[in-house]
């Protein structure tokens, strides 16, 4: 097998001098690969927000940079009174978006953090918020590697994948999760190609994973989300890898809008469907799918962005989630950086995570 390097996307990072952060602005890509940095509070708030910075994993990372960031600009070098700040631009970002579980956990850890380090000198404890920022990051790259690794383990060389949405390094960070083991089978000679929904009305897979992956040389094909159906049924699908938002303890999984209705596909067509995602996005607390709160977006994502003019009638009523709930009595397994979950759910996390239930 022939052994290639992939050029791995280095979408958030803290700048050079360690005072602001840098990222990609999704919104531009493909046309433009634009790298903007701030430590204004507003501009990291909207950057979240307005998808700018998205992925589950990478808006965990990209919050703990942005709440590092912000520490630096406290005027109170008194523990009360900072953390007392503190609290409050941890909350405002994590007002930002509602659904990604790994927001308001790393928003979380960041605060521990601050606070374990209460009497130290506000410099050690600024250092230590900023190491761990650094190293949230660096463990969503150690993850990525293994969830690629266990992924790629449930394929074979010459199989084709569908995916969903965006789950790969603009996602998180380096190889991604749904998307990863597309970059780790070209590093190790596998030959996979990609079918990749556009995933309306966003455009995450045209404009995002089929951008990573051509860029990596993945042989990808895109396809109108209402096409899924058609390639499961012609037999070109032989497993779909999607990531996750937030995943209920029993196994519920929240994803872009439009990953229920591939994976009710899927089933019908016999096709494997696969959820991969870093623990940090199951939430140990959460039952079911049905505690999981849908982020609701503007109208005029459906009725006219990315159009020179609007598709819709003007006026004419939109709804628009973000998310949906795929049941877990459709997902053939869930992939994590400990290994690969099967149903019952509940039961393989309480094995691969008994800390969590103790």
């Amino acid at each position: 097998m022939e052994l290639q390097q992939v050029t791995h996307i280095d979408n958030v990072r803290l700048s050079d001098d360690g005072t602001r952060v840098v990222y990609i602005d999704q919104t531009q890509l493909p046309n433009r690969t634009i790298y903007k940095e701030t430590n204004k509070a507003e501009e990291l708030f909207r950057a979240i927000y307005e998808l700018q910075v998205r992925g589950a994993p990478c808006i965990g990372i990209f919050a703990a940079y942005a709440l590092y960031v912000l520490a630096l600009q406290i005027p109170h070098e008194e523990f009360e009174p900072f953390y007392k700040e503190l609290v409050r631009q941890r909350d405002y970002l994590n007002s930002s978006r509602p659904t990604a579980v790994n927001l308001s956990k790393m928003l979380d850890r960041m605060d521990a953090c601050a606070k374990s380090h209460s009497g130290d000198s506000h410099a050690a404890l600024l250092e230590a918020m900023r190491a761990e920022a650094c190293a949230i990051h660096q463990e969503d790259i150690d993850m990525c590697y293994a969830i690629s690794s266990y992924g790629l383990s449930l394929v074979k060389d010459g199989d084709t994948v569908l995916t969903h949405c965006n789950a790969g390094p603009l996602a998180t960070s380096r190889y991604g999760t749904g998307q990863g083991p597309f970059y780790l089978a070209k590093e190790r000679g596998i030959n996979l190609k990609a079918y990749c929904d556009e995933t309306r009305p966003l455009l995450q897979g045209a404009r995002l994973t089929a951008y990573e992956l051509q860029r990596a040389g993945v042989d990808v094909t895109l396809i109108c989300d209402n096409m899924a159906g058609m390639v499961m049924k012609q037999g070109k699908i032989q497993a779909c890898f999607v990531g996750c938002d937030r995943v209920a303890l029993n196994g519920d999984a929240a994803n872009k809008i439009g990953t229920s209705s591939v994976a009710v596909l899927a089933k019908h067509y016999n096709v494997p469907f696969y959820v991969l995602g870093p623990s940090s996005t199951i939430d140990f607390h959460c039952a079911t799918g049905e505690d999981i709160e849908i982020e609701l977006r503007e109208p005029d994502e459906i009725r006219k962005k990315f159009f020179a003019e609007p598709v819709a009638p003007e006026g004419v009523k939109c709804y628009n989630p973000a998310f949906d709930v795929t049941d877990h009595s459709l997902i053939t397994a869930i992939v994590t950086e400990r290994g690969i979950c099967y149903p019952p759910f509940s039961e393989s996390f309480r094995k691969l995570f008994p800390e969590q239930f103790e």
